[in-house]
């Protein structure tokens, strides 16, 4: 087809350059005629072309069609896969989830399989140690080996669960043991233990000791105490034939620790260290002033009104002498006070006054010695109280410096310290402040009772002058 092209584009110009060639021998019809059998020769190879490109289209059609059919099924089979795939996804990210979800679920297992192990000695008598400890030792070693896999270790730890399981199963009848105790006499005797609820009772078969278990701290066995003798063949029998009287814990296992925890007022006075010692002194003396001042104050005697009245109609009369025995047989300051007005009942009434005020002053002191100590007392003791406090709290850190925090009853001396200090503070201090009051208000009106009666002595005396001015 490119070659008919080429032939016409020649013939035609051919054509357009024969009629600017002067030397051209052909005439123009014959060029004409030529130029049309070219063409009739061109138009046919086109036909031709055209024919073969008819033929040829409908196959090359067919086979488009057919790609584009495959194409389609092609991307119909890429989208399947692509949903599949994203299903996939899906899924594998659900599984991931449940998977993430099962490990949690086995961690927590985990640890509160490792909790009970750790804490299963500590949830039985400590005479049942010796019982499961292989068991329990065998779980404790696989919690800290890092070589053993995670299934191994659940089954170790199963192992101390059953072994529990088993241990309530026999604990509901009650069940016996042989094992090794701490007599009290601190020697390690072998015996029967005979397990029942909360108590377990123990009876020896190298002696005659028969009592109940209990952890004693630091001891490698559980250690004995005896009840009383009255009870230790009713544990004996009842260790040996399960019968027998045996005593009753309504605790539930705690009335040892509650009578091992039980101080005497002296033990637990002693608690307080020197702290403590002071701050006891320091109430002891206030108790005995006290005691003191309240008889010193209810001993002190002032005047009665009809004793004063007694005076000053002696006075009025002129009997001044009869005025100051009367005066004198008043035990007291308060008669010492009315001796003194006698004596300077001719005085004018500022002098008068300033006499008997001067006796009161006199007698103020005595009234009121030794509160202050007892105020004192008041205020200082619940202030040595926090300084026991502080001194126990820094011997308990100083404990924890040196044995760390597993050892509970070292440190309970400085907190034991602390808290008996804050105690015996306020036992002090509050009383105290309570006997200061009433002495005080005591005194204050001692001293009330002498100024009334001096008011009372020096208007009689200045009535009798003014009397017996009018009758001169």
């Amino acid at each position: 087809m490119h070659a008919s092209l080429k032939t016409i584009l020649a013939a035609t110009l051919a054509a357009l350059a024969l009629p600017f060639s002067g030397v051209q021998a052909q005439s123009f019809q014959s060029a004409t005629a030529e130029a049309s059998k070219d063409l009739q020769i061109a138009l046919k190879e086109l036909n031709e072309v055209r024919s073969d490109i008819a033929k040829e289209k409908i196959p090359l059609i067919q086979e488009v069609s057919s790609l584009e059919d495959q194409v389609r099924q092609k991307t119909a089979e890429l989208d399947r896969l692509r949903r599949l795939r994203d299903n996939r996804d899906l899924g594998l990210n659900r599984l991931r989830e449940q998977v993430e979800a099962i490990k949690a679920q086995n961690e927590y297992a985990a640890g509160l399989l490792d909790e009970f192990v750790r804490s299963f000695e500590t949830r039985i008598d400590y005479s049942e140690v010796q019982l499961y400890s292989d068991a329990a030792e065998e779980a404790r070693l696989a919690l800290d080996d890092a070589d053993m896999s995670e299934a191994d270790r659940f089954n170790k730890q199963i192992d101390v669960i059953g072994v529990a399981l088993d241990r309530l199963e026999q604990l509901a009848g009650g069940y016996t043991f042989a094992g090794k105790a701490l007599a009290p006499n601190g020697e390690i005797e072998e015996g029967t233990f005979a397990a029942f609820g909360p108590t377990v009772f123990f009876s020896s078969s190298q002696s005659e000791l028969a009592g109940i278990t209990f952890n004693k701290l630091n001891a490698a066995e559980a250690a004995i105490a005896v009840p009383g003798e009255q009870y230790s063949a009713g544990i004996r029998s009842f260790v040996e034939t399960s019968e027998g009287q045996i005593p009753a814990d309504p605790t539930l296992g705690k009335a040892l620790k509650i009578e091992e925890g039980s101080d005497t007022v002296l033990e637990h006075l002693a608690k307080g260290g020197s702290v403590g010692t002071v701050i006891i002194g320091l109430g002891f003396i206030c108790l005995l002033l006290g005691a003191f001042k309240a008889f010193e104050v209810t001993s002190f005697r002032t005047p009665a009104p009809e004793d004063v009245q007694n005076v000053i109609t002696k006075i009025e009369s002129g009997d001044v002498a009869n005025a100051r025995t009367a005066a004198s047989s008043i035990p007291g300051a308060g008669g010492a006070l009315l001796v003194k007005g006698v004596e300077h009942a001719d005085e004018k009434r500022g002098t008068l006054e300033e006499i008997l005020y001067e006796k009161i002053l006199v007698a103020r002191p005595k009234l009121e010695r030794f509160l202050p100590f007892i105020a004192l007392t008041a205020a200082a003791a619940p202030l040595l109280g926090l300084l026991g406090t502080v001194t126990g709290m820094i011997k308990t850190f100083n404990l924890i410096t040196i044995f760390g925090t597993g050892d509970a009853k070292s440190l309970s001396s400085g907190i034991s310290e602390a808290l008996v200090t804050t105690e015996l503070g306020l036992i002090v201090a509050i009383p105290a402040l309570i006997i200061h009051g009433l002495l005080s208000r005591m005194a204050r009106q001692k001293i009330g009772d002498m100024e009334q009666t001096a008011v009372g002595f020096i208007n009689g005396v200045i009535g009798a002058r003014a009397k017996n001015t009018k009758t001169q």
